[in-house]
């Protein structure tokens, strides 16, 4: 834990990948004691976040199938809300970036559109669990499964 604090205190702003928000909110036993310091410290002010509207997507889509409109309400709220975290729309900027980033890394479109997001925000790391990001350079990416 005491890592991702350290991590977390040399970030101006932090962009998120999904499954950072899907290990929270699902209170997930191995990794909700990260995602639960990186959460405290976007609630207190003492850190920025950023993602982009697919994130919000994603997260939405099962319980909207599983037909439990009530958990997706409270997420979307819970999201759209949350201090100190910007969801953003993908702009002219972000799909330039997107496209670039998957010509050059041969990531897939949701990665690349999340990562472009973090970049043309001005993100300085970007917290995820999965390693294709680790090819992106320019951005300091944590991986959490390297944390524990």
């Amino acid at each position: 834990m005491k890592r991702i604090e350290e991590w977390l205190k040399k970030q101006s702003l932090i962009g998120l990948d999904t499954p950072i928000f899907i290990y929270h909110l699902e209170d997930h036993p191995r990794y909700a004691p990260l995602t639960d310091a990186l959460f405290n410290s976007l609630e207190k002010g003492t850190i920025r976040g950023i993602t982009s509207y697919l994130t919000l997507m994603e997260i939405l889509t099962k319980p909207k199938a599983a037909g439990y409109t009530k958990a997706a309400q409270d997420y979307e709220y819970y999201l759209t809300t949350f201090p100190s975290l910007k969801i953003c729309e993908m702009d002219l900027e972000v799909a330039r970036k997107a496209s670039d980033l998957r010509a050059v890394e041969k990531i897939k479109a949701p990665d690349a559109i999340q990562m472009a997001t973090s970049i043309v925000h001005g993100a300085t790391g970007f917290l995820t669990n999965d390693r294709i990001f680790e090819r992106i350079k320019g951005i300091d990416v944590l991986i959490l499964d390297k944390l524990l």
